[in-house]
C-alpha cells in the first residue's frame, strides 16, 4: 500500500463510503448502491469530509443509483460556481441518468492521486 490511510466514512446494507486523504481534495469511493434509503446518509457522509472548495468522489464502483442518489452528487438547484463534489469514473449509466435529467456535463479533467 502506497501509505494513505483510508477511512470508513459510512457503511450500511447496500453502500460503503471510504475517504482518503489526497494533496488537491479529499477522495471519496463509493460501492454498492445508492436510493432513497441511504442518500441523505450520503450526503451527511460527503458534507463530513469537506475540508477545502471540492471533494472528489469516485462513483466507478457503485451498481446503483436513483435520482435521489444523483440529487446529492449534483446539487443541481446550486449555481455551478458553488457546487463543490467533483465526479470521477461515472458510469455509463451514471451518465445516461444524468443526461436524462439535464443535469450531465463534462467536468473539468481532474485525477485522482494513486
Amino acid at each position: 500500500m502506497s501509505g494513505v490511510e483510508e477511512r470508513l466514512l459510512y457503511q450500511d446494507e447496500q453502500l460503503t463510503i471510504t475517504v482518503r486523504a489526497t494533496p488537491g481534495a479529499p477522495a471519496v469511493t463509493l460501492i454498492g448502491e445508492v436510493d432513497a434509503t441511504n442518500s441523505s446518509a450520503l450526503a451527511c457522509a460527503l458534507a463530513s469530509c469537506r475540508e477545502g472548495a471540492y471533494i472528489d468522489v469516485d462513483t466507478g464502483a457503485l451498481a446503483f443509483i436513483d435520482v435521489s442518489g444523483l440529487r446529492v452528487l449534483v446539487m443541481p438547484t446550486l449555481p455551478r460556481s458553488q457546487r463543490w463534489i467533483r465526479l470521477h469514473n461515472v458510469t455509463p449509466y451514471q451518465r445516461r441518468l444524468l443526461r436524462m435529467m439535464g443535469w450531465f456535463y463534462e467536468p473539468r479533467a481532474h485525477h485522482l492521486p494513486a
